[in-house]
């Protein structure tokens, strides 16, 4: 099954949220399946296929998320990220100030779905390939 390490690896090529697809394509090659990345301190869970799962450490300190989701707001720093204007960090900086507490990417669907506090999904995009 797959690391942690191929995984970070992989993430290492991710400059910017318009480096995203082709990320998702090389860890989808690894069997990840689907992930959960809390906005918090960016710790993320993988799953893969017989329950298989794995986590990674924080990235960075925690993060204070909005209590309230701001979709029109998010939605224009998710452009902006994924047009390469904005870095990771940034872009998670982002996703507290605007109240997305998680998000959630299906590499079967090619889905990735941003979560408030309260669970309520904020936004599903579709991923190019």
């Amino acid at each position: 099954m797959f690391t942690v390490e191929q995984i970070k690896a992989a993430h290492s090529k991710v400059k910017s949220g318009g480096d995203f697809p082709k990320y998702i394509q090389e860890i989808k090659t690894f069997g990840v399946t689907a992930f959960e990345t809390r906005v918090k301190d960016s710790h993320t869970e993988y799953f893969g296929a017989n329950d298989y799962r794995i986590s990674s450490k924080s990235m960075y300190e925690d993060l204070d998320i909005f209590h309230l989701a701001d979709k029109t707001k998010f939605q224009h720093y998710l452009k902006i990220h994924q047009q390469g204007e904005t870095d990771y960090l940034t872009f998670c900086k982002h996703c507290a100030e605007t109240g997305i507490e998680r998000w959630f990417v299906c590499l079967d669907k090619l889905t990735c779905t941003y979560y408030d506090k309260a669970g309520n999904e904020i936004l599903v995009e579709q991923i190019p390939q």
